[in-house]
């Protein structure tokens, strides 16, 4: 995504949606970044599963902090620890293995982090959801925040359905259906438009490892 993708993709919702038009006005221009990690992207994603912002950061630090020379999340730093040096960072059991599993395919090369980006977005999704812990919203959060892709609506991210709830005068969550169908006009802008809907929702930037949007299906022990 560059600037000019940003601002032209806001200026397009809010021409195509009158809901969406005062959050884009209200809001601004998108502030969506491509981080230098693919694999400290994911390794993020699954660490702040059902977690608060606060404490997923903090977990993220101290792993940060065990990694060699300060180089951030690595398959091989992340494998030169042991189940209980990523406990004591704050890790759960499930996300230790988790992690490390994560770690093992991308050091191996059964997941190739660095030809994935050439892949349309179910390629990547059926990719990656072979990585214990990962399932198909975690990957949905991937592609909008580490890969930058403009189109990916997920649908069973809870924030958004509360956030469409609320701005278009519903009485219940939308459905998957009901998702498709209200976002319909956003194409090839979705991603843009969950966004919007994001901040709708908060005066803080949003974080894709929020726990109030991750569905049940993806939270830890589900």
């Amino acid at each position: 995504m560059t600037s000019s993708n940003l601002t032209a993709a806001a200026a397009y919702l809010a021409e195509r949606d009158a809901v969406l038009a005062p959050i884009v006005a209200a809001v601004g221009a998108p502030a969506l970044r491509r981080g230098a990690s693919l694999f400290g992207a994911l390794a993020g994603s699954i660490v702040g599963q059902q977690l608060s912002v606060k404490a997923a950061a903090a977990i993220r630090q101290r792993l940060d902090g065990l990694m060699p020379n300060g180089a951030g999340l690595t398959p091989e730093g992340i494998l030169a620890q042991s189940p209980d040096d990523l406990r004591a960072a704050g890790l759960s059991r499930a996300k230790v293995a988790y992690l490390t599993d994560l770690a093992i395919r991308v050091h191996d090369g059964v997941v190739d982090l660095e030809t994935i980006s050439q892949l349309d977005d179910e390629a990547v999704i059926a990719e990656l959801v072979q990585v214990k812990g990962i399932g198909r919203w975690t990957v949905e959060m991937f592609l909008i925040f580490a890969l930058n892709r403009l189109d990916v609506l997920p649908v069973d991210d809870l924030g958004f359905r509360t956030a469409l709830k609320r701005n278009y005068g519903l009485d219940h969550l939308p459905t998957a259906g009901e998702v498709r169908e209200i976002a319909r006009p956003w194409e090839p802008y979705r991603s843009i438009g969950t966004w919007y809907m994001w901040q709708s929702l908060r005066n803080e930037p949003l974080r894709e490892q929020s726990a109030v949007s991750s569905p049940e299906s993806e939270r830890e022990g589900s």
